[in-house]
């Protein structure tokens, strides 16, 4: 039997998710500016309630095309609203519609979400060593960092404590605790990154 992290329990769904999903490095800026919605829709509520209305988010929010969620107008915002599949907050949606226009000035300023973010880390994984979930801190000072910076720029719900949750769940630090069979693979995954980073000319 596999060992896992306690979190992801027995629910198939969150099961698959930490299997395939979590902690590994996410570099595509569509799949990011996805993530950052989610995690800020999931402020509050469990990563497990979010996951369950993923394809209704990704349905309602045009699969998170950046400029299309940018382009959203109050009649636009009314309608998720009225949208039961995905939270109905109007603060979160609206948040949602702001963030598409950060990422897009974000974008054009730094060339991509990717290179913007991960800039953050270095451009390569943090590999932590956690004995047990209990273990895990909240936050971080890069999580800090990272929520000061994107806040600048023009981002909401984004606090340290969910910049820290988007950066376990797009690979920039591996928080699968030692005994999770996950942990070495997710390991690997950002050893080869570490590697390319070299390659491509990323400092060490």
């Amino acid at each position: 039997m596999k060992i896992r992290c306690e979190w992801c329990k027995q629910d198939p769904l969150y099961v698959s998710y930490h299997d395939h999903e979590w902690g590994v490095p996410l570099h595509e800026d569509q799949r990011l500016f996805e993530m950052i919605v989610l995690e800020g829709a999931q402020s509050g509520l469990s990563w497990l309630t979010i996951l369950k209305k993923r394809e209704n988010y990704r349905n309602a929010f045009d699969h998170f095309n950046i400029e299309k969620v940018a382009s959203y107008t109050m009649d636009d915002i009314n309608n998720l609203l009225a949208n039961p599949g995905i939270v109905r907050n109007r603060l979160k949606v609206a948040s949602a519609v702001k963030n598409a226009a950060a990422a897009l000035r974000v974008i054009e300023k730094h060339g991509s979400l990717d290179a913007f973010l991960w800039r953050f880390v270095d451009y390569r994984p943090i590999q932590n060593r956690w004995k047990s979930v209990d273990a895990i801190p909240p936050e971080t000072s890069v999580s800090k960092s990272m929520s000061r910076d994107l806040k600048k720029h023009g981002f909401s719900f984004i606090g340290p404590v969910t910049c820290y949750a988007f950066m376990q769940s797009i690979g920039m630090v591996n928080d699968h605790v030692e005994d999770c069979f996950r942990y070495a693979e997710i390991k690997k995954t950002g050893e080869i990154t570490r590697r390319q980073n070299n390659k491509d000319g990323h400092a060490d």
